[in-house]
């Protein structure tokens, strides 16, 4: 393999692989590194497994309401280990896709972590390469909250692995991660307690749609606290507790499975940075209108960028990083109105505007 490329992208998610590809069709030689599978989060372990599952649910709740259609079903179960390997079929083609879009393009990739050497160097493992420009798009991990006895809870990721359905899932947090794997395992059977610190699941979505599926997983037998501030969780016999402040008062809630849906972290980690002098914010890498970073030739897209991170406003960042870094067309860095679909039962999208936001349109006269 070649040491020297025009351009290198640290991380093959929706934002790396697509400004890959995009920087191969306009001429550039391009690297990617990925320390795990092309496509990143949103193949491997967010959008891509978790719709497959949300699939394979719907498909057991229609089956379950079969004489409603005149389809009697008898010894009607849900086969999870069969779901969860058409769940590895689905993000193994996906995968396999990226891998066979890379050949075409001529883009070259090696799996590893990236550490910046600055002056356009970077090393994996004991291998040392340069790039006339570097692309970060390593992502977001879930994140972990300071609370007692955390070390009890699993995360986004481990929970596409489960062997069997709980009986009882508590999941602390109810944004669209949460939300997703709380109609998931409602639909499958599991008694579903959810606990949302902010007055409203789903914060980003307006009040009355986000009551719509706080209704819809009620009426399938989950519990919904808002205002809830979690204290910890503890160990109790084979399950665990989840303690929480609710209206000034403590109350607990039984477990088998505690989920940890806080949110997601940006990933910098190990990355070296700081000794390329890329100016940081927290975690969070800082850039300018065209997405570049301090440095020069080093550049930033996606959720290392902090923020909502749909994967539809990677790839767009992606697009125009690599636009902007190959020559190609001046694409606008900033995404109209960023899409984020929410995939629990009822299904629906939102388009949230950038700041400022868009101005209520009077009502016709």
């Amino acid at each position: 393999m070649a040491t020297n490329f025009d351009i290198a992208v640290i991380g093959g998610g929706p934002g790396g692989y697509v400004a890959a590809l995009r920087a191969a069709q306009l001429g550039a030689s391009v690297l990617v590194v990925e320390k795990d599978r092309l496509g990143g989060t949103c193949l491997n372990y967010g959008c891509i497994p978790t719709k497959a599952l949300l699939t394979s649910a719907e498909a057991y709740a229609l089956a379950r309401r079969g004489a409603e259609f005149g389809v009697d079903v008898k010894g009607l179960t849900f086969n999870l280990p069969a779901a969860m390997e058409r769940k590895a079929k689905v993000v193994n083609t996906l995968v396999n896709g990226v891998g066979t879009l890379f050949k075409s393009a001529g883009v070259e990739s090696m799996k590893g972590t990236a550490r910046l050497l600055g002056k356009g160097r970077f090393a994996v493992g004991k291998q040392e390469i340069e790039a006339a420009d570097i692309l970060i798009a390593t992502g977001s991990v879930p994140s972990r909250i300071p609370i007692k006895g955390v070390e009890h809870t699993i995360d986004s990721t481990a929970i596409l692995e489960l062997a069997r359905v709980p009986k009882r899932l508590s999941i602390i947090g109810g944004g669209v991660v949460g939300m997703e794997f709380a109609s998931l395992f409602s639909e499958l059977g599991s008694e579903v307690t959810v606990l949302e610190m902010l007055p409203q699941i789903l914060p980003m979505i307006e009040t009355e749609v986000a009551g719509v599926y706080r209704k819809h997983l009620e009426k399938l037998g989950g519990i919904v606290h808002t205002e809830a501030k979690v204290e910890g969780v503890v160990k109790e016999g084979r399950g665990f507790k989840v303690r929480f402040g609710l209206q000034g008062e403590g109350a607990e809630t039984a477990a088998d499975v505690v989920l940890l849906a806080a949110g997601r972290t940006p990933y910098t980690e190990g990355l070296g940075l700081e000794v390329a002098g890329v100016e940081l914010d927290g975690r969070r890498v800082n850039v300018d209108d065209h997405l570049r970073t301090s440095v020069y030739g080093i550049w930033a897209i996606g959720d290392v960028l902090g923020g909502i991170m749909p994967a539809p406003a990677a790839s767009y960042e992606g697009l125009c990083a690599a636009e902007h870094i190959a020559g190609g067309p001046a694409r606008v860095p900033a995404p109209p109105p960023a899409p984020t679909p929410l995939h629990p039962q009822p299904h629906t999208a939102t388009a949230r505007h950038p700041q400022p936001a868009a101005a209520p349109t009077a009502p016709p006269s």
